[in-house]
């Protein structure tokens, strides 16, 4: 078995949730402590307390990724006996270091509102509020024939030719290559001082943004040329697209009051808050986990019956009644359900890979509020 580096766990981690997916001035990324170290248990949380913290010194926690920030506003002090800044000094003292994943986590494909959708069983998923769209790029590479698939498979491994529902796209050309090494040259194919003419393929292939830098390592790596020829630009194409929340469809209607009742156990909630009639028929349902007050007119413009959400003003439930909305309330401590799912994420890579590490789920209760 190997040694996990949290640089490693970290960079893998990012491949599947990129910090550039975070809303602007979020909190995201390494906040306390360094990740060049060995890592050999990882505890995830939605919340760094000093519940938290202590449950991480008793089972030697080396890295504590949470989904929401220890560090939010800035610390106006350094006092090791109250407030942030004690829980920071405390993780510092014991060498644990916290790596925080929130907007960045909404918002990816697979992560925290896929999970809240998947759980409620919706259908035909759609984004419920776009932040951004991924750019696409061209890349172009020639290569000698005998090399053509070899350079394909390591380019579509790493991620490129994925259109839609199909993968490792890519269109060829053959064509006559010419070129001369100079001096210092050391090339596979040809002489110093001699211009040579090689059968060649142009490989072209559509990649998007945050992959591409794997895919021109994996190309060039695969490559047999000394300097590897290729043109990479920038598409006008629409890309995939990424936002906040989702909405979708549930199998069959149902009262907002079955649904209430429905997402309370299926969430394991004490209790939850509702608006609108009880008896109202809903369908299409939008789901945003955290808080859902600026949410109310994406959802009631998407054509959805009920927003379920968390903390929900007075005045924002009488807006939403305006529109026609209903929401059902099941506050921010539902975001919990991200616990099991990067663990899900961090246990595939770690065995992938054969790292010696264990990823433990935070068992602390760090929801403030209790229902009489």
């Amino acid at each position: 078995m190997k040694t996990l580096n949290g640089q490693a766990l970290i960079q893998a981690f990012e491949a599947r949730i990129p910090k550039s997916f975070a809303v602007e001035n979020d909190r995201v990324g390494l906040q306390i402590g360094t990740l060049n170290k060995s890592i050999k248990r990882i505890m995830v949380t939605l919340d760094v307390l000093e519940n938290v913290i202590d449950e991480a010194i008793e089972k030697h926690v080396d890295l504590i990724l949470s989904h929401h920030a220890i560090i939010y506003r800035p610390l106006k002090t350094m006092r090791t006996d109250r407030g942030q800044s004690k829980l920071v000094a405390k993780c510092i003292q014991h060498d644990i270091a916290v790596y925080v994943a929130h907007t960045n986590l909404d918002i990816a494909e697979g992560g925290l509102n896929d999970w809240l959708a998947e759980a409620l069983q919706l259908k035909n998923l759609e984004i419920l509020a776009p932040t951004q769209t991924e750019m696409l790029y061209k890349l172009a590479v020639y290569t000698p024939i005998s090399h053509a698939d070899r350079v394909r498979e390591a380019m579509g491994g790493q991620g490129a030719g994925y259109i839609g529902d199909y993968s490792y796209c890519s269109f060829n050309t053959q064509g006559l290559g010419i070129f001369r090494p100079e001096r210092g040259a050391d090339p596979f194919i040809g002489q110093v001082g001699k211009l040579e003419q090689v059968e060649e393929v142009k490989i072209e292939t559509v990649v998007a943004e945050k992959q591409l830098k794997q895919v021109i390592k994996a190309m060039t790596n695969a490559h047999p040329y000394e300097e590897v020829a290729y043109d990479c630009y920038l598409l006008k194409n629409k890309g995939k697209e990424y936002g906040l929340g989702r909405i979708g469809k549930l199998e069959s209607s149902i009262s907002l009051k079955e649904l209430a009742l429905k997402t309370k156990s299926l969430f394991n909630l004490d209790g939850c808050r509702v608006v609108g009639d009880l008896d109202k028929p809903v369908k299409k349902v939008a789901v945003l986990g955290g808080d859902g007050n600026g949410f109310i007119h994406e959802a009631a413009f998407k054509g959805a019956d009920v927003l379920i959400t968390g903390d929900i003003y007075y005045h924002t439930a009488h807006d939403a009644i305006l529109e026609g909305m209903s929401i059902i309330d099941v506050g921010h401590h539902v975001e919990q359900i991200m616990k099991k799912g990067v663990k899900e994420l961090l246990d595939v890579f770690i065995a992938r890979e054969g790292y010696e590490a264990e990823v433990l789920v935070s068992e602390a209760n760090t929801n403030p509020f209790h229902f009489l």
